[in-house]
């Protein structure tokens, strides 16, 4: 999968920081807690409640997004298929044309475009501080998705997805997904029912998987802002793998059971591999918010849609 390489980056979409960023953080827990929080907030979530047990109050230097824009050497498609940080904002900006289009058409709510920050190391949010450690994340508080991008490499080697685009843009498109949910007013349900495996948490979570199918059902069809080319090329069977790739490598029991040798359901917060791969097939068969209602699903292993 390739994006269309004449294709323009917005310079003001993203912020990102320069040299310097990501000062000392001070942790609680030590190397247990930067793993919980890895398993814990893994590809999204709110995670105000949890970057506050790791966050420390004393000699904490908090490090602000920064205000330099997109960077410099993101100008065209050519550049997003070649730099992985020039991929997440025309991720982004291909989310924006999908959702601008589709949300109001099927919901009837207006799409509002949540700010992304590109980080290296740590960064202060209305969440809470946070390190590289805790992945990419959505902020609901500053309506904010954040991505320091070594975290693809990392999701390659440490957790065996698949290392293709598609899988990098699910990411994007997941987190993204969480702004869906908190401008239909869904994201809040996490924490009400934090953990489990019919919890609120893996419903929310399901759903932010089944929103990312949606953009990719749209993505290789919906133009591009001023012309009629859309993002991204036509998909294939290929790049559908890859993300069910990236779904598979952060479900829960899998990451269970590399951490522990073992699988307990009742701390699940984000679901089993099975069921983030069939639920992002959910919203990339149907393109249609309402297949992806999780919290009305009575067997989270079989989406209606799929059966």
């Amino acid at each position: 999968m390739t994006f269309n390489e004449g294709l323009q980056i917005d310079p003001d979409r993203a912020s990102s920081g320069g040299p310097g960023m990501g000062g000392k953080l001070a942790l609680g827990g030590g190397a247990g807690g930067l793993i919980l929080l890895v398993i814990t907030l893994l590809l999204g979530g709110d995670p105000g409640s949890v970057l506050g047990q790791f966050t420390g109050a004393q000699d904490t230097q908090q490090t602000q997004p920064g205000t330099a824009g997109t960077p410099e050497h993101c100008k065209t498609g050519a550049d997003a298929n070649k730099y992985v940080d020039c991929r997440v904002v025309l991720t982004a900006q291909s989310l924006d044309a999908v959702w601008a289009s589709e949300l109001p058409k099927q919901t009837g709510e207006r799409y509002v475009e949540p700010e992304l920050v590109l980080f290296s190391g740590a960064v202060a949010t209305g969440c809470g501080n946070a390190t590289s450690a805790v992945g990419p994340f959505y902020c609901p508080a500053d309506q904010t998705a954040y991505f320091d991008v070594r975290f693809f490499q990392e999701l390659t080697d440490r957790f065996g997805s698949s290392g293709g685009p598609l899988a990098q843009e699910y990411v994007v498109a997941h987190e993204i997904g969480h702004h869906i949910q908190n401008q239909l007013g869904d994201i809040g349900r996490a924490q009400r029912d934090p953990r489990g495996p019919e919890s609120g948490a893996v419903r929310t979570e399901l759903q932010a998987d089944c929103y990312a199918g949606i953009w990719a059902h749209y993505a290789d069809k919906t133009p591009a802002p001023g012309g009629d080319r859309p993002f991204l090329q036509r998909l294939s069977d290929t790049d559908i793998n890859d993300a069910l790739s990236a779904a598979s490598a952060v479900g829960d029991d899998r990451i269970q059971r590399a951490a522990q040798g073992r699988v307990n359901p009742e701390a699940w917060t984000h679901g089993s591999s099975d069921q983030r791969q069939k639920w992002f097939l959910t919203g990339y068969r149907t393109g249609l918010v309402r297949a992806c209602d999780t919290y009305s699903a009575p067997d989270l292993d079989n989406p209606p849609a799929l059966r």
